[in-house]
């Protein structure tokens, strides 16, 4: 590697809305990143996710086609 072209790689906090911090590296020179949406509150990562059926398409589908089961 060439010396003194690459950014400096250093400890970074990383704080989410929810509280939870944890500790990385980055190019961030400010040493701190904050974020929306970490793994400890993102609902696909809870099990608190849920499938929504926006405008009744299942079953607008269901009555053109027919639940064939």
């Amino acid at each position: 590697m060439k010396k003194d072209i690459h950014p400096e790689y250093v400890a970074t906090t990383v704080t989410c809305t929810c509280g939870n911090e944890f500790t990385t590296k980055s190019t961030v020179t400010a040493g701190a990143i904050s974020v929306e949406v970490c793994s400890a509150c993102h609902p696909f990562y809870t099990g608190k996710q849920k499938i929504m059926d926006t405008g009744g398409r299942v079953a607008r589908f269901e009555r053109r086609y027919g639940n064939k089961k």
